[in-house]
């Protein structure tokens, strides 16, 4: 379980100094619940959001353990390195928005004919509680060719997973190469 600090103060200065020793800066927070200031150790962090198998996690923050879900971050724009993550807490039977991965499984066929596999959309946008939040929608690819495209309407949404994206919108594609 990846553990973490409550940061007493959200102060410009604290923050700066816990930065230097190495800590992410982090905000967790979920519907009805107070938000909780937090740090971890950056290089853990990492290591186990890497590591992970669910899309839903276990932190430790002071005495409370809570179930969370990235919802955001922010790199540096130079050095790429991770500067700031907010955790939304997976409440059991509240329904929430989440970002859910993308994974293509297969080789397109299009990748013959000169095609590039792009895509559009690396997270879905679903609406579910936390019991049904899947860890990631899996797409086959292997029959797209040049100019095809899975779209929003080709996923198969597990039952009590809602997705209020347009159904025309693509997640993944094969185009033309340059």
């Amino acid at each position: 379980m990846l553990e973490g600090i409550v940061r007493e103060s959200t102060d410009k200065k604290v923050t700066k100094a816990l930065k230097r020793d190495g800590y992410l800066i982090a905000n967790i927070y979920g519907k009805g619940q107070e938000n909780i200031n937090a740090a971890f150790k950056t290089n853990e962090f990492i290591k186990y959001v890497r590591n992970k198998e669910n899309l839903a996690f276990d932190v430790k923050v002071g005495d409370n353990t809570y179930k969370v879900v990235i919802q955001e971050y922010q790199k540096d724009p130079v050095t790429s390195d991770l500067k700031h993550v907010d955790l939304l807490l997976a409440q059991d039977g509240v329904k929430t928005y989440y970002q859910v991965p993308v994974k293509v499984v297969g080789t397109p066929k299009g990748l013959k004919n000169k095609g590039v596999l792009v895509y559009h959309r690396r997270r879905v946008k679903v609406k579910t509680t936390a019991e049904n939040l899947p860890n990631f929608f899996e797409l086959d690819v292997t029959d797209l060719d040049v100019g095809d495209n899975i779209l929003i309407r080709d996923i198969k949404f597990p039952e009590g997973v809602e997705c209020y994206i347009n159904p025309s919108v693509p997640v993944v594609g094969v185009i033309k190469a340059k």
